[in-house]
């Protein structure tokens, strides 16, 4: 990115000469505070001025430079955001692009912009920003059900362990709904802890957590209600920002993703943190779905890339934040016996498992609008496929972990309707939010292939269903017979590697041992690594509070990548399209079945083979 930074404030075009500095700055408490320059003896309130240091009010090149006083509140916000843009846009002013730090050539008489980190052509690195100072987390959309059964659950979680200090923290709920504070933090409470079953010290901590959150309503393409948001996050940052500390904002959108071009853009206006060249940051958790089809996602991901960069934009799939997926890459990746035998020479076929033992539940309309593949295939089983199929990356770096992500969403053949099957439970259609004649699935299983050297001829098989007989999801890695068995082992079934995502984490190997007594008779087993009972007394923590922790860390390692999303997309795009032309049918289920029997005839022409007579159960303790 291309800035200057002149003295202690921040200053988008600057002049240096040997003693004096001309700036065009932009006041400290940019919002609604008011600065004023100790040499040029301008007062301007909350908004940028020009101020000529030199007594004699000569600028460039000795012309006469007359000051300009703002005083409009909303031109100056129009003019801020020219500059924000400008900045995040890598572009330059006048003459060359420099990594050295210069300011104005007082011998030339031209100006410069300089270089505050270069980012060449492939991935950005993170910056080092600081853990400290104010900071606000405004979320959009808090009166609605992901705000009040995850967002805010989570944030009183990292409170309780005290990765969201209160001397430091202002959470801001926005909504359109008209109520007050104290109304919305009476509709939290129960969301938060049970009163029944609370310790004194949670009662205690909630009552604390609580007076954290204020409640702003507006709509989300009004100005006026961001413009008193950012007010009251202004105020905030100024009572508790030191000499050292800089603002950081903090923008989740639980919100439709309808809303969200109007958010974008009345956040950018009225609600950034302008502090960037001090350490400064603002950030953007967008929540799925991105998009129906590439072009919808496409269109979405434009219109966000024109306000904000992309490493301001956390695309959060909450699967990238439970304890097993983010196991995957160290179960691969850490341990020397996987290494030789990850590959088509030794795994036959490889299934990611979701399943539900209910239907919509009164969500039908909405469910109808997406579908099975939609909501669960593209985005989190997808995201699993890719840490299950990527190559190694060369570091731990978030960026080259993305990459390799992206390498091999590329490598994905188009999928053929022989590897389809798609379903839908007998009863969906009961349903009166939803349409008599719905094509939509409520259940598929499609078969992935990758082309590449690894892969080659390995069927990846993703299945996701509702109103099925069990709840869960699991990873199943099948590998190939034992060539020249002398035990037979092939009748009891072959070795798999299963990893229980939910519930009651789990990873265990099936494989095949010597039964107890004087009898040569072998059968099924596992070696278990149960988390319930290895780690006993430990919390593992929800999706949410991991995913939110890293963004304020600002690490984007378990978040969706734009060209990423774009490759996802045209893995799946052409199929949901055939399935809307009516292409492709589901076929009905029963509820609380495994789904349509032509599933499971496709997972054995797949090469899946089922074990029978096993049934793998959970420590108790």
């Amino acid at each position: 990115m291309w800035v200057a930074l002149e003295g202690s404030v921040p200053s988008i075009l600057s002049k240096s000469g040997a003693e004096k500095t001309w700036g065009l700055e932009v006041a400290d408490g940019v919002s609604g505070g008011s600065a004023e320059m100790e040499e040029g003896g301008i007062k301007n309130e909350g908004v940028p001025r020009f101020a000529d240091a030199s007594e004699s009010n000569q600028g460039l090149g000795g012309e006469s430079w007359e000051y300009v006083v703002q005083d409009d509140f909303i031109w100056g916000r129009v003019f801020i955001v020219i500059l924000y843009l400008f900045q995040i846009g890598n572009l330059e002013c006048v003459g060359s692009k420099k990594k050295k730090r210069e300011g104005y050539n007082m011998e030339s008489s031209k100006w410069h912009v300089e270089e505050r980190s270069c980012i060449e052509s492939g991935s950005p690195e993170i910056e080092d920003v600081p853990e400290t100072g104010p900071l606000s987390i405004i979320v959009l959309g808090a009166s609605g059900d992901l705000a009040k059964k995850k967002t805010f659950p989570a944030l009183f979680n990292l409170y309780r362990q005290g990765f969201l200090p209160s001397d430091q923290v202002q959470i801001y709920g926005y909504a359109r709904t008209k109520i007050s504070d104290d109304e919305l933090r009476d509709r939290l409470r129960s969301y938060l802890v049970h009163d029944n079953g609370a310790s004194p010290e949670q009662l205690d901590d909630l009552s604390k957590f609580l007076q954290l959150i204020k409640y702003v309503s507006g709509s989300y393409d009004s100005e006026d209600g961001f413009c008193l948001l950012d007010k009251d996050i202004s105020e905030h940052e100024s009572k508790k920002k030191s000499a050292e500390d800089s603002s950081r904002r903090l923008f989740y959108l639980a919100l439709p993703p309808s809303v969200y071009p109007s958010a974008y853009n009345i956040v950018l206006i009225c609600c950034i943190c302008f502090l960037f060249l001090a350490g400064g940051w603002t950030r953007i958790v967008v929540e799925k779905p991105f998009g129906r089809d590439l072009e919808s996602a496409e269109q979405l991901s434009a219109q966000i890339a024109e306000l904000f960069d992309e490493p301001q934009i956390y695309r959060i799939d909450h699967y990238l934040g439970k304890e097993l997926v983010q196991n995957m890459l160290v179960l691969r990746f850490a341990n020397r016996f996987f290494l030789p035998c990850w590959n088509r020479d030794n795994i036959d076929n490889v299934q990611i498992v979701f399943r539900e033992n209910f239907g919509t539940e009164g969500r039908g309309g909405y469910f109808d609008q997406y579908g099975i593949i939609r909501d669960i295939i593209q985005n989190h089983l997808l995201q699993v496929f890719c840490l299950v199929a990527m190559e190694k990356p060369i570091s731990l770096k978030p960026e080259h972990i993305r990459d390799e992500k992206v390498k091999v969403l590329e490598s994905v053949l188009p999928i053929n309707d022989d590897d389809v099957v798609l379903g839908q439970y007998e009863g969906y259609r009961d349903d009166p939010t939803v349409p008599d004649h719905s094509n939509t699935p409520t259940f598929a299983t499609v078969i992935l292939r990758i082309h590449n050297e690894r892969w080659e001829g390995v069927p990846f098989i993703i299945k996701a269903g509702k109103a099925l007989n069990s709840r869960k999801a699991d990873i199943r890695v099948q590998f190939k017979d034992v060539p020249g068995d002398i035990y037979k082992c092939s009748k009891k079934g072959r070795n798999e590697l299963v990893i229980r995502l939910q519930p009651s984490e789990a990873i265990y190997m099936k494989l095949t041992v010597k039964k107890p007594g004087l009898e040569m008779s072998t059968e099924q087993s596992e070696l278990d690594l149960s988390y319930r009972q290895r780690y006993q007394g430990v919390t593992i923590p929800e999706a949410y509070e991991r995913l939110i922790l890293d963004t304020i860390r600002g690490d984007q390692q378990h978040f969706v990548r734009r060209d990423e999303l774009k490759a996802s997309w045209e893995i799946f795009t052409p199929l949901l399209h055939r399935i809307e032309n009516g292409e492709l049918k589901p076929i009905p289920y029963k509820p609380g079945s495994r789904g349509p029997t032509e599933a499971d005839e496709l997972l054995k022409e797949a090469g899946y083979d089922q074990t029978h007579g096993y049934t793998w159960n959970p420590p108790s303790s």
